[in-house]
């Protein structure tokens, strides 16, 4: 016989875990699966690799890591949610429920959550997948202190990248920020923070053609020349190129996906167009994605998904 549910939560980040601790709250029996297909990150999700998080209310500062266990023990509390760090391979739809279905084994729940997040991009260049995990890598924050007093680079231009530079530069002897544009665009504050930082160099108008070395990385090939030169010499490229959204799983059951393949949601209840289905979380099309909007969202979702359980 199989698990039964009242709300299962496909991915454990900030948003998974508040969607199933609010429906906890509200009498639901609640199942947590910590990986979707193709994710990288634990329990917790992206909010773990951020080294310093200065925008969730009642916290003037923490570290992403420690906000995320914060997270995850107060879901812990109630009896109600269980969490399961198993992948999930398949979703179907049945007449009146939903059966997922992971490598361990198969769970019935009346409604979904889907809580799936974003993987990282990854750098298409060559040498990229080659040194991937020696010199090539995405989290300033798990692999900055391997290279302390090393030169290092960053890829992107947005506000992740910028706050990877700033980590790094607590480590490593000098960090290059590459860009393809002519400006970064981090938020104001991380950028005041990277212009008045001693080992920060942008090196803008700027792509990686190809990632060399030996057995790691040993320096990379730009297409314009920098400093009379169109090779960098450095020891690690840290790519933050932006984010993948995981909806596959989500589309298999009919789920309607916009152009970038975020999950369209009712902004105002977290529903899908699928009943009894509901998103919340990087995976959406919300236009303003932060873990505070995520986790609002989710606590939507699970209220969401109590009223069409009583209704039912």
């Amino acid at each position: 016989m199989k698990n039964s549910y009242d709300f299962l939560v496909i991915g454990a980040g900030g948003s998974g875990l508040a969607g199933a601790m609010y429906a906890a709250r509200l009498g639901l029996k609640t199942l947590v699966l910590g990986k979707s297909s193709g994710s990288e990150l634990p329990i917790g999700g992206v909010i773990t690799t951020t080294d310093l998080v200065e925008n969730y209310p009642g916290f003037v500062k923490i570290s992403g890591f420690e906000l995320a266990k914060n997270l995850e023990k107060h879901t812990r509390s109630y009896e109600l949610v269980e969490i399961k760090n198993e992948e999930v391979l398949d979703v179907k739809k049945m007449k009146d429920k939903f059966l997922v279905k992971t490598k361990k084994g198969e769970y019935e729940s009346k409604t979904i959550l889907f809580a799936t997040g974003t993987k990282w991009k990854k750098l298409d260049v060559k040498g990229s997948k080659e040194f991937e995990n020696h010199g090539v890598t995405y989290c300033a924050l798990c692999d900055g202190p391997l290279y302390k007093d090393k030169i290092v680079s960053v890829v992107g231009g947005s506000d992740s990248a910028g706050k990877d530079a700033l980590v790094l530069s607590k480590h490593a002897k000098k960090v290059y920020i590459i860009y393809r544009g002519e400006k970064i665009h981090p938020e104001p504050a991380n950028m005041t923070k990277i212009e008045n930082s001693k080992n920060i160099e942008i090196i803008n108008n700027a792509n990686i053609k190809e990632i060399k070395g030996n057995k790691k990385v040993e320096s990379v090939i730009l297409d314009r020349e920098f400093n009379g030169n169109n090779e960098l010499k450095i020891d690690a490229v840290f790519v933050a190129i932006g984010h993948e959204i995981l909806s596959e799983l989500a589309e298999k059951i009919g789920v309607k996906v916009n152009t970038h393949k975020e999950i369209i949601i009712d902004h105002k209840t977290s529903e899908t167009n699928v009943e009894g289905v509901y998103a919340a979380g990087d995976v959406t099309d919300k236009q303003f994605k932060q873990l505070i909007t995520g986790v609002a969202d989710a606590c939507t979702a699970a209220h969401s998904a109590y009223e069409y359980i009583s209704k039912n």
